[in-house]
């Protein structure tokens, strides 16, 4: 299996495949230990954002921490994939208005009822590589 690695004037192209994902992983450091968690997320704004339900976690990702965002997409059988990981610093989304605009962006109702919080993570740096 090739790999080739997307130079950043692929930047747009990044991210649409970012668009395509249906769950991705937030890496973060909790308790001073690196850690990684599945999340629901979105394009919005140039930016991801992710949907948080646990509010440690919140607590571990939203204070202008620099966190990794990571999307991929692998088929075995072709041997063919790509993986795109974005870094950046996150802040929490707190406006009202922009509030209600993300929840009408996430498909899902949160599990069990909790509530939800969006932690933005800013494109500084987005990498990419295709497989196969």
């Amino acid at each position: 299996m090739s790999v080739h690695t997307l130079n950043p004037s692929q930047r747009e192209q990044w991210i649409e495949l970012i668009r395509k994902a249906s769950v991705g992983r937030l890496i973060f450091t909790e308790l001073a230990l690196p850690a990684v968690q599945l999340v629901e997320f979105c394009c919005w704004r140039d930016d991801v954002v992710v949907r948080v339900t646990d509010a440690p976690v919140l607590a571990a990702v939203s204070r202008n921490q620099v966190l990794a965002f990571e999307a991929d997409e692998f088929d075995a059988d072709l041997e063919s994939g790509w993986s795109v990981t974005v870094v950046g610093h996150s802040a929490p989304v707190t406006k009202v208005p922009e509030l209600i605009e993300l929840s009408g962006m996430f498909s899902r109702p949160s599990a069990g009822g909790r509530w939800d919080y969006f932690v933005r993570i800013r494109c500084e740096r987005v990498c990419g590589r295709r497989f196969g």
